[in-house]
Order: structure tokens, then C-alpha cells, then sequence
């Protein structure tokens, strides 16, 4: 009687360590073997071809069909370069937007950034 017991209890202890160990092996490899790929076919190539270059309003659309946010962050990245296109006609301009640009800047970090700091630091110590 005690031979079938302990043959039993050796089965038993032999068939949860089998159980555990493929359990283990199948969830290691559901990992491992589903790894992104961002490689894309030669008909995803064909659909754009190389020579498009879309412009300002194709882009905007475009983001705007991604997401509302990243249509309107679109837009403020095309004011802000038509802007800049702009300001940079003549020199004059271009130090006026440069002004601007600071202020806003100032105006956004009131603190100041460690450069300002360390300029005024270095003001304070030499008394210039």
C-alpha cells in the first residue's frame, strides 16, 4: 500500500513540474515570438511615390485626419514658419523678431533658465 502511495505522490509530483515548466515555456515564447515589425512591402512603397512632396495645406489636412490635436500643432508649426520666413526678409525684422521672441519667451519662464542665473551670479560676485 505504501509503494502505490509513494509512487502516486512521485507521479503526481512529476506531472505538476511537467505542467509548470510547459506553462512557462509556452508564455516565454508568446513573447518572444510576437516582436513588431516596421518594415514595410514593396506595394506600401509603390503607393507614395518618391518625388511627392506634399505641401503646407496637404499636411495640415493630413494631420488633421490623424488627430484634431496634431492638425492644430500642424497649423501653429506652419504660422510660426511663415512667420519666421517673414521676419527674415530684411535684418531689421529679424532683430525685432528676435526681441519678440524673448519676451515670450520671458513671459512663459518668469524664473528665468540657469544661464540667466548664472549671469546674474556672475554680476553679483565681480560688481560689474
Amino acid at each position: 500500500m505504501q509503494g502505490i502511495l509513494l509512487s502516486l505522490k512521485q507521479l503526481l509530483k512529476t506531472s505538476i513540474l511537467m505542467i509548470i515548466s510547459i506553462t512557462f515555456i509556452i508564455t516565454s515564447a508568446t513573447f518572444i515570438g510576437q516582436q513588431p515589425s516596421y518594415a514595410t512591402t514593396l506595394e506600401e512603397l509603390k503607393l507614395i511615390p518618391p518625388d511627392y512632396k506634399p505641401n503646407a495645406e496637404e499636411k495640415i489636412n493630413r494631420a488633421y485626419e490623424f488627430d484634431p490635436g496634431v492638425g492644430i500643432q500642424q497649423e501653429d508649426r506652419q504660422q510660426a514658419y511663415e512667420q519666421a520666413l517673414k521676419d527674415s526678409e530684411n535684418l531689421n525684422t529679424l532683430e525685432k523678431a528676435y526681441e519678440r521672441n524673448l519676451k515670450d519667451r520671458q513671459a512663459e519662464n518668469p524664473q528665468g533658465g540657469i544661464v540667466e542665473k548664472a549671469s546674474d551670479l556672475i554680476e553679483n560676485v565681480t560688481g560689474k
